[in-house]
């Protein structure tokens, strides 16, 4: 309607025009036509633009989200695999033959890491497959994965439980290092792989476990299962697992179409991301939970890891307000960033970059990258929280937390080559946080 008065408003006063200029009527009429089709081709043109436009974005909005959600293939793969015998675990018979494990919402990043959010029974979780090959993270590269078929076909058949022990121990070794408490550790992989906890571990069973400690995040789910900051490994079936859901993700932020965020500048933007967080004092008790994960994969009992992407879409908390991380797929074993970073060769510095954080130098001399990051996993977790713990802080501590939050970015070199100035400003950051809300009911 509104183009139709655009279009007679705009010929009547052409018409008025013409008129004017003392042209003949025939002369009017065939201007009157020509300017008519004219404007319909316009209107006409545009429209086409417009179909063409959108439905282009649905076309490739389809193609996307089919290529990445993929949950049915995974689902069928997995259940196939189970009712020939080859694997097995907690969640198969939820899974396959019950149906009380279901897949949800999508939530897949990339094709081959296929990610829902899905009940069972009374349990909400994540639900987490690999497709067609299980990612191995080569830190020789920026997140490239090393391409080995999920056939499920080790162990072999004929396999020992003790030989069975020697791969799982000679594995974690290469992944976490010889300083580890490793016994401890292959004998938590084994009460995760007895599912049934019937004392045995079948050789489905094993094929399972096999495949899922390829994975990182499911090795620290193991590791760090003790500590309220991971959520609970809920079961699983062959390399697809169940994690518990963690209510409120991300960390900080809102999600704004793309279209908008080019007009945004970087500095609005930033403030914009602190609009919808909690209280003051809830944040405090969410950061500690972030310093408390910093102590937790520093030098812990099964080993150190290093934090390589400290963004806030990589944790979320709980309704208690307790710090859980998201994604520990750029939690990476120390000693496994340190073989690779030595093999890796480099022309700059930005040669020795893994995730976006986990940095190290290169020595042109050998066009080799050092073993050592640049920043200790604090520094890291300290620059994430800045903006975050410093918007709305009470003023009789603002001055205070702003210098020691400061003085954490501006720490250099690993954490083991400065314990001491790593321990002591880790405890008085903790310190001040809960000396200001140990009082309240959010502590």
């Amino acid at each position: 309607m509104r183009k139709s008065k655009e279009i007679s408003q705009d010929l009547r006063k052409t018409i008025a025009d013409l008129h004017k200029s003392g042209l003949s009527v025939g002369a009017i009429s065939k201007h009157l036509k020509a300017r008519f089709s004219y404007l319909h081709m316009k209107y006409l043109f545009f429209s086409w633009l417009a179909v063409f436009v959108g439905s282009w974005v649905v076309y490739v909005e389809y193609s996307s989200y089919s290529e990445l959600c993929r949950g049915h293939e995974c689902k069928n793969s997995i259940c196939d695999k189970y009712r020939k015998g080859v694997i097995d675990g907690s969640a198969c018979r939820s899974l396959c033959e019950k149906d009380t494990l279901y897949l949800g919402k999508c939530l897949s990043a990339k094709p081959n890491n296929q990610v829902y959010s899905g009940g069972w029974g009374d349990l909400e979780g994540v639900i987490k497959c690999q497709m067609e090959e299980i990612p191995h993270y080569n830190l020789g590269a920026e997140m490239e994965h090393r391409k080995e078929a999920s056939s499920f076909n080790k162990p072999t058949k004929g396999t020992s439980v003790e030989k069975f022990k020697e791969m799982v121990l000679s594995h974690l070794k290469t992944k976490v290092g010889e300083q580890a408490n490793l016994p401890d550790l292959v004998s938590l992989v084994f009460s995760v792989a007895d599912y049934n906890k019937d004392g045995l571990i079948s050789l489905p069973e094993a094929r399972s476990t096999w495949a899922l400690l390829q994975l990182n995040e499911f090795l620290l789910a193991i590791v760090l299962q003790d500590r309220e900051h991971t959520p609970r490994l809920l079961g699983f079936c062959g390399d697809l697992y169940v994690m518990e859901k963690v209510p409120y993700a991300p960390l900080y932020g809102i999600s704004l179409p793309w279209v908008v965020e080019l007009w945004i500048p970087a500095g609005v933007r930033r403030s914009m991301d602190q609009w919808f967080t909690p209280s003051w004092p809830r944040k405090a008790k969410i950061s500690i939970g972030l310093l408390e994960l910093v102590e937790d994969v520093f030098h812990g009992t099964f080993g150190s890891f290093l934090m390589c992407d400290v963004s806030a879409d990589g944790f979320g908390y709980n309704d208690r307000h307790d710090l859980k991380v998201m994604d520990t797929r750029h939690i990476v074993p120390e000693a496994t960033f340190q073989k690779a970073m030595r093999e890796r060769r480099c022309d700059t510095e930005e040669d020795c970059l893994y995730g976006a954080d986990c940095r190290t130098s290169c020595d042109l001399t050998k066009h080799q990258c050092t073993p050592e990051v640049t920043q200790p996993n604090l520094a890291k977790a300290c620059g994430a929280l800045k903006d975050y713990l410093l918007n709305g802080v009470p003023a009789d501590i603002q001055e205070e937390l702003e210098k020691q939050l400061y003085a954490c970015i501006a720490l250099k070199g690993s954490a083991e080559q400065m314990e001491m100035e790593h321990s002591l400003i880790l405890n008085n950051l903790k310190s001040l946080l809960w000396k200001k809300i140990s009082h309240t009911k959010d502590s």
